[in-house]
């Protein structure tokens, strides 16, 4: 853990410039520049919403707003977990040449991600009083919520990566996972109305991405609190992820320039 953190301190800079860097390169010559960083998933929301309320005619109170939340706290799981399988091997020319703990660039693409999900949500911002809706103090404990979506997406992303080095096929199955996962998540209905029991409940606390939406809808919209019992579960779970994560890593670093 000590070296682990004396790690974050060294490369602070670096994730920082690295960070900035890859985000200045992704509107590179765009037009609309970060604005699709928001149009991206509002059109998503457009698209999911027309199907929910106008071709079946269900939806939930707020509806555009409780997938918009979903999409980004799910892009932001799925875009590194995503990336995190071939990390190693798309930065080979850097690796072979100048060492760098590969966690790091696992938070350098948290840094990346979650400043787009956070731009995103600037529309939640615009949109909550458009819809009328009422803010209540557990706005607040979304905060837990999507500390346990950080330490959930590092944990995955550490695994991943180090064996995404050594088993090539690894990326075909990470993409199916993550369309699984997406499904299961209610990122576009309702778990607890629309699944039946006690599949809903099963669904809610065995899939940490769909307890976490759940409950940041739940904070954000309808003024209630999250599942704090799902998400002592899921803290747990994500800290020993973490754990294994960088400790695996650090064993078998040394290694990859050879595998690869």
């Amino acid at each position: 853990m000590k070296k682990f953190i004396a790690n974050l301190k060294r490369y602070k800079s670096y994730m920082i410039y690295s960070a900035k860097a890859t985000l200045k390169g992704e509107v590179a010559g765009s037009r609309l520049n970060w604005l699709w960083w928001i149009l991206d998933p509002f059109l998503f929301m457009l698209v999911y919403t027309f199907m929910a309320l106008v071709v079946f005619g269900k939806g939930e109170p707020y509806f555009p707003l409780y997938v918009f939340i979903g999409l980004n706290m799910y892009d932001f799981f799925n875009r590194t977990v995503r990336k995190s399988v071939r990390m190693v091997k798309r930065n080979k020319s850097m690796i072979s040449k100048v060492y760098i703990p590969k966690y790091v660039l696992i938070i350098n693409e948290m840094i990346v991600n979650a400043f787009k999900m956070c731009v995103a949500f600037m529309l939640v911002v615009v949109m909550i009083p458009v819809y009328r809706v009422p803010l209540t103090w557990h706005v607040l404990e979304a905060i837990p919520v999507f500390l346990v979506l950080l330490l959930l997406t590092f944990g995955c992303s550490c695994i991943i990566l180090n064996l995404g080095v050594f088993v090539s096929d690894l990326a075909n199955v990470v993409v199916v996972l993550l369309k699984l996962v997406f499904y299961m998540s209610g990122v576009f209905y309702n778990i607890q109305t629309r699944v039946p029991e006690p599949y809903n409940m099963i669904l809610l606390y065995g899939n940490p991405i769909a307890g976490l939406l759940q409950g940041a809808r739940n904070c954000i919209l309808y003024g209630t609190s999250p599942y704090y019992d799902m998400l002592g579960i899921w803290f747990v779970i994500s800290v020993v992820l973490c754990i294994v994560g960088v400790r695996s890593i650090m064993k078998y670093e040394n290694s990859y320039v050879k595998v690869i």
